[in-house]
């Protein structure tokens, strides 16, 4: 019976694809140990698993007298200091150094001889070229020092039957022998294999606009924003959400919304490239010359389409990151207001293809069509998205919470296709001993 142990749990879901793997060998499980902080994530935890007691913050742990003898421990440890969606500020942050306390509680194990047969362990895309590599490589170093055989691999979860791309770092350690990660079975799934259907669909101003212009059919796999141009993109002035714009006036957008990114405007300038610089009235002249341009980009800029401001210069800020500032020796020009959550929907997906990485702080803004109306991912959908079963209650959690949850959590199927190959290893070596 394999011993787990189960840290930064979240929703569980390492938790659930490794018993899912374990119970398809004839294997049964024992949790022994679980840890979480965040409260409505072991509100979550709780209600699935049963579980009476879970341990908070994991730095606090006196290993051998909290933490009773694991064969296995799993770990999602935070991804922050490494995603894109972060600062990357890697073992710099706090939390980048949480690994050290799963090091930790593998050596204490190790000295106190009564070593863990193995680990898994989860993380986002991100840590593989975090400082140039050498966070990843400090990662596996350290592990290998322990005695482990590791191996590590970045595996896409749309290749593991769910419709979403979700890219993570998967790293497996074994005292017995090198797990395997690579040439696993391939399946696929399109989003509209975990639709619900027949829910009510949002009737807000922003959808009313949007479906005043474009039929449901229209909408479908188109992505909501002002920062980029082509057929795939609907922006605000599509639409008149912000007020009503004339066909010059969208002609102007539209122009206006490729020139900036140009990198020659840069020089002009004098600051280094970025994509999407403020150009002067005069600049703009240059590929849009007609009488009442003034006027255009004030009437424009009085609804909000853009904003007058200074060109952005980089400065260097503490921990070597480097930020944008406004450089007032610039003369102010005009840009496109594209925040990338600035409206109620960023994208609409597409039922005959897959779903983007879901993201906590955005995951609430993907919509889909719904009859003939338009409305958001549910929670339910969303659990689907990651391999979770439809047993899993997350109704006494808020909505946005639910979100943030599955937002980070790991996808299951992934789990649990890594976690068979620890099972048949954990079957082959177990009689004999390490």
């Amino acid at each position: 019976m394999p011993r787990i142990i189960d840290l930064f749990a979240g929703l569980g879901g390492i938790r659930l694809g490794f018993q899912q793997a374990m119970d398809e060998l004839g294997l049964e499980t024992e949790c022994v140990f679980s840890s979480e902080i965040k409260p409505y994530a072991i509100q979550a935890y709780k209600e699935f698993y049963g579980e009476e007691e879970i341990y908070g913050d994991i730095t606090l742990v006196n290993t051998n007298q909290d933490i009773p003898d694991f064969d296995y421990l799993l770990a999602g440890f935070p991804c922050q200091p490494f995603s894109s969606a972060g600062h990357r500020n890697g073992f710099a942050d706090t939390r980048g150094t949480l690994f050290f306390e799963i090091e930790k509680i593998l050596q204490d194990k190790i000295n106190a001889n009564r070593p863990p047969r193995g680990f898994l362990l989860e993380n986002v895309e991100g840590l593989i070229n975090h400082d140039n590599g050498n966070t990843l490589n400090i990662i596996i170093t350290h592990l290998k020092q322990l005695g482990y055989h590791v191996s590590c691999k970045l595996l896409d979860s749309k290749e593991f039957g769910l419709p979403q791309s979700r890219k993570r770092v998967y790293i497996v350690g074994s005292l017995d022998e090198e797990i395997n990660l690579e040439e696993f079975e391939q399946r696929g799934a399109v989003l509209g294999d975990i639709l619900q259907r027949g829910l009510p669909t949002v009737d807000t101003e922003f959808t009313r606009r949007l479906l005043a212009n474009y039929t449901t059919q229209e909408v479908i796999g188109k992505s909501i924003k002002d920062k980029r141009g082509g057929k795939n993109n609907i922006h605000s002035w599509d639409i008149d959400l912000k007020g009503n714009t004339t066909q010059l006036e969208r002609k102007l957008m539209n122009s206006l919304l490729k020139q900036r990114r140009k990198k020659h405007w840069a020089e002009v300038i004098g600051i280094k490239w970025m994509d999407g610089m403020p150009l002067t009235e005069d600049q703009i002249r240059t590929f849009f010359d007609v009488p009442e341009l003034h006027e255009i980009l004030e009437h424009l800029t009085e609804m909000g389409y853009l904003v007058y401001e200074y060109p952005k210069k980089q400065v260097n800020v503490e921990n070597g990151t480097v930020k944008r500032v406004p450089d007032k020796t610039k003369d102010k020009g005009y840009n496109i207001v594209a925040g990338k959550l600035s409206f109620e929907f960023s994208k609409i997906l597409d039922p005959k293809d897959i779903a983007p990485t879901l993201v906590a702080m955005d995951v609430a803004k993907l919509g889909v069509v719904d009859g003939e109306g338009i409305r958001r991912l549910t929670i339910r959908e969303c659990q689907r998205l990651c391999g979770y079963p439809d047993d899993y209650n997350l109704d006494m959690v808020s909505e946005s919470d639910a979100f943030d949850l599955l937002g980070n959590t790991v996808c299951v199927p992934v789990i649990k296709d890594i976690s068979l190959r620890i099972g048949r290893s954990y079957l082959n070596n177990v009689n004999g001993g390490i």
